[in-house]
């Protein structure tokens, strides 16, 4: 019995933790996001996170306190960060207005923290789930350049 409660006074304290984006990237808003990688020809890596996830703030910890991951996040992509519960209001590059929230619904951000990466039309290549590591982070971009060098060339 005492386990149980312990387990779940751990898991209580997890999800109440504040998560943002994480510190010192250059994070912007989808919509803003999309113009930018519009204008530079270059993907998009989209955050899709939540105040009070403790997956995302565990990331952000573990993984994005990395210097490698930001020189490499940083160097090879336009950074969004969406809050999929916010009730933010962004335009589309189409025109369309949405909440984050809607748009967390619509690129399926259901559970928090999810990592997609996408085409500079959004359209996404490669997405990742859950809390990530320095490791799987990297592994993931050399995936989705993989991915993006290839729909180029096709």
């Amino acid at each position: 019995m005492f386990k149980q409660i312990i387990v779940v006074l751990l898991l209580i304290l997890n999800t109440s933790a504040l998560a943002d984006e994480p510190k010192g990237y250059p994070f912007l808003s989808f919509d803003q996001a999309m113009v930018q990688a519009k204008k530079m020809a270059k993907p998009v890596f989209v955050y899709f996170g939540r105040y009070g996830c403790g997956y995302c703030e565990k990331t952000n910890k573990e993984a994005f306190s990395q210097e490698e991951v930001k020189k490499v996040f940083t160097d090879n992509y336009i950074l969004a960060y969406v809050d999929s519960e916010s009730g933010k209001r962004l335009r589309l590059p189409s025109g369309e207005q949405i909440t984050e929230r809607e748009l967390g619904a619509r690129y399926k951000a259901f559970v928090t923290p999810i990592f997609s990466f996408m085409n500079e039309d959004g359209e996404v290549i490669h997405q990742k789930i859950g809390v990530q590591s320095k490791e799987t982070l990297l592994k993931a971009d050399k995936k989705a350049q993989l991915l993006l060098s290839k729909a180029k060339a096709q």
